[in-house]
């Protein structure tokens, strides 16, 4: 297949998923989250029935609700000709051979030149699946293993068939990475192609180690969490979620279908798993699989683990051991990992780390070339389809190649012979970074890892020298093109007095230097908000001067962002939350990723927003008034008012939106690597049309005191309900008030001042409340808010 073929680059215009289980009802949805129609084709009154689960699935696989009439029902034997209208047709039936085969001879009945037909299978041969079909249907197919749940989980692998057209893998493997923002990696086509065969290896290592060590559920999964760079869900959680039915399955897909013995042995189903699942206990589906929640608890943790001695369920227990808390408190995975491996002669925790962490090590070498071509597949696969911190391979340099190796050998340990070969050539590392170019290892030589013009990486391009400065928590980067980025770095990227000094310097850099500025970064969230502890010490301490002070500076930071005679674009991910949401408001633009948790929540802390929240807020209430030709602007702020005032928090950035939070201009990055570039390329896009500076001295028309009474009606109708506190009412009146502008007439037109002076004196209000301090010490304390 070449473009010639059709004309044009391959998009889908539109496409099918055969199956309305859990897996093909999500699928069908992520396609519709980007904006590709969907047929949803079953046996009748299946898809129905699988369209409806999506309405009430948690969480959603729709970015917006809205989203939902994107997908049709169809009836597969009634409707089958309609998939010849499709772009893309996706099996997603049963994991069994002969139906697969079923569905596939129907697909060759209709299928036209110019079709992408592809297999959800997450591990059967493709080969065997296609092996029904013709042979111009099979130029065309490929397996495309979405991890579940679609919307979430980042990885897609592809597998060809011997037959598929190398274009076709192609133009599907962009199609993914660039519309539906999938992490996208080529496997061969061997069982369980590379995540589920490498993740299912580790589980039986850890398993085998489990029983070799003594360990308990408590203990296994105290150590193969975070603290080897595994996700919270550890070992036994994961199962729990994957469901020990389907892992069993996975299990026997190896077991059966490779050709050496030892290695099939490895994959030989555990009898406590296989116990559970002759008990029907089959994880969280059932209602307990190794964990499950006891509801007769009422005030502790309800949460029971499995005792495997006995097969009965019990409270959890704290576990903890010198090497343990040795390796909590050293830094970044490489540095909890050495910390483990130094203990694993005296500590059994330790020694059972190195156990389960060597066996996955030694596998991953051993497979190199066999389920993927290159170490940088498997270790993506791993990150993106396992969250693990590290692949593999990435672990392997970390804890540095020789000296794994030499630990093996000195326990009478095989060394993998890919390693052996890398070492015998005098090269010790997978990969290396030169001038800011990251390298690979393939055949005796390194070679220089692909990089898409599309994307832009912070830490490439500081280790290309691009940093303008490093300040208190954030730094100025040169993005190319006279654009820069302020980067924030400090601990959970939350804004405290060095980031707001930074963000007067950028802005200063900026206006004189520079075209434009965006706002982002590349840690685990965007920003969680201000500085909780130090407001709470202040507080605490009743120096009101100085938080008045740290508001102040707050808001007089943001207004320099706002007033930047240069276009600001803001490129938030994941959670943005309070002064998050604060410094992202005052750009010119706001370039959601797909997954943004956006939200003003100091409510759920006793606050309200006062580094120009309240203001932001007001503002666009006075726009949108003023575009709906509406008199008052009771009806926008009531909407605001309302997301604020309950802490909402969007479930995507299209949900945002719905919140309030989205303005003219405003829009969502569905691919998360292409974030950053996008902001930069609608700086630049702002700038070409010719800037228009930002008036220093706003003027606001708000509600006045007929909007507040409006808001505090509905106030007081929570509270004779029984929803809120009185101390919610507090907070919520006093939000009301600032965003109505205090005590003024309907439509008053008030400076911008006037408005962060209410903020302010509200908050520090708020501050004095013994009830606020339990808030905000509740949240350091859980993470979670506290309704006094």
């Amino acid at each position: 297949m070449t473009r010639g073929e059709w004309g044009r680059l391959w998009n889908v215009r539109k496409a099918a998923v055969i199956g309305a289980g859990v897996m093909g009802s999500a699928i069908a949805a992520h396609l519709a989250n980007v904006g590709v129609p969907c047929l949803l084709l079953d046996m009748e009154g299946l898809a129905v029935k699988g369209i409806a689960r999506l309405k009430e699935a948690k969480p959603s696989p729709l970015y917006d609700p809205s989203f939902l009439t994107r997908i049709r029902a169809g009836d597969l034997d009634r409707d089958l000709a309609l998939l010849s209208e499709c772009d893309w047709v996706i099996e997603a039936v049963s994991e069994k051979l002969d139906v697969k085969h079923s569905v596939w001879k129907r697909i060759d009945s209709v299928w036209r030149p110019g079709m992408i037909v592809s297999s959800n299978t997450s591990g059967l041969s493709i080969n065997e699946v296609v092996s029904v079909c013709g042979e111009a249907c099979r130029r065309h197919a490929m397996a495309t293993h979405f991890f579940n749940p679609p919307r979430y989980m980042k990885l897609l692998e592809i597998v060809s068939c011997r037959e598929t057209d190398p274009q076709a893998v192609s133009d599907v493997a962009r199609f993914c990475r660039e519309r539906l923002g999938k992490g996208v990696v080529t496997a061969k086509d061997t069982p369980n192609f590379i995540a589920n065969r490498i993740g299912t290896y580790a589980m039986l290592a850890t398993l085998q180690a489990m029983e070799k060590h003594g360990l308990t559920v408590d203990e296994v999964d105290a150590v193969t969490g975070p603290l080897i760079g595994r996700p919270k869900s550890a070992t036994f959680r994961t199962l729990d979620l994957v469901g020990l039915d389907t892992f069993l399955h996975v299990c026997r897909n190896v077991r059966e279908n490779v050709a050496d013995p030892l290695e099939a042995a490895a994959f030989a189903a555990p009898a406590i798993v296989e116990d559970l699942v002759s008990r029907g206990w089959l994880g969280e589906k059932s209602g307990g699989g190794f964990y499950r929640k006891n509801n007769s608890e009422k005030g502790k943790d309800r949460i029971q683990v499995l005792d495997p001695v006995t097969m009965t369920y019990g409270a959890r227990n704290k576990v903890t051991s010198p090497a343990l808390e040795a390796a909590k408190m050293a830094t970044g995975t490489a540095g909890k990992l050495q910390a483990l491996l130094a203990a694993a002669d005296h500590d059994r925790l330790a020694a059972f780390a190195r156990d389960v962490l060597e066996a996955s090590l030694r596998y991953s070498a051993e497979k190199l070339g066999e389920i993927a071509d290159t170490s940088i597949e498997i270790d993506q696969a791993m990150r993106w389809g396992f969250n693990w911190e590290e692949g593999p391979f990435e672990t392997w340099d970390a804890l540095g190649v020789a000296e794994t190796a030499s630990r093996l050998e000195e326990r009478g340990i095989a060394v993998p012979a890919p390693v052996s070969a890398m070492l015998n050539k005098g090269s010790s590392s997978f990969y290396v970074r030169q001038e800011g170019r990251l390298f690979h290892y393939l055949q005796g030589q390194y070679k220089a890892v692909e990089e898409r013009p599309e994307e832009l990486s912070l830490r490439t391009l500081r280790e290309r020298g691009h940093t303008i400065f490093d300040a208190d928590g954030a730094r100025l980067i040169d993005l190319g093109d006279d654009v820069a980025c302020l980067e924030f770095y400090s601990p959970h990227n939350a804004i405290g007095p060095g980031v707001l000094s930074a963000i007067r310097r950028a802005s200063e850099e900026v206006d004189r230097n520079w075209r434009g500025l965006v706002l982002a970064n590349e840690g685990r969230n965007f920003c969680v908000g201000a500085n909780l502890m130090l407001l709470l010490m202040e507080a605490e301490n009743g120096e009101w001067e100085e938080i008045d002070l740290i508001i102040r500076d707050f808001q007089r930071s943001m207004k320099s962002l706002r007033v930047m005679p240069r276009p600001v674009v803001a490129a938030p991910h994941r959670m943005t939350l309070g002064g998050g949401v604060e410094a992202c408001l005052p750009a010119d633009r706001i370039l959601f990723s797909a997954e943004t948790y956006f939200g003003l929540v100091e409510t759920g802390v006793g606050l309200i927003p006062a580094g120009g929240g309240c203001l932001a807020a007001a503002a666009m209430a006075q726009e949108r008034a003023e575009a709906a030709g509406l008199n008052d602007v009771t009806a926008p702020i009531s909407h605001l008012f309302e997301s604020i005032a309950m802490g909402k928090v969007s479930e995507s950035g299209f949900h945002a939106k719905r919140l309030g939070y989205w303005r003219s201009g405003d829009g969502v990055v569905i691919r998360e690597e292409a974030r950053i570039a996008e902001a930069k390329n609608a700086v630049l896009e702002l700038d070409r049309r010719g800037y228009a500076v930002p008036s220093a001295d706003r003027q606001v028309a708000v509600g006045g005191r007929e909007a507040a009474t409006v808001l505090r009606l509905g106030v007081s109708a929570m509270k004779r309900g029984g929803y809120i506190s009185d101390h919610d009412v507090r907070i919520a009146s006093k939000l009301a008030g600032v965003l109505t502008g205090g005590d003024v007439p309907a439509g008053t037109v008030v400076r911008e001042e006037h408005l962060l002076d209410l903020e302010r004196e509200a908050f520090l209000s708020l501050c004095g409340e013994p009830l606020t301090q339990s808030r905000m010490r509740h949240m350091l304390a859980t993470g979670k808010p506290l309704r006094n």
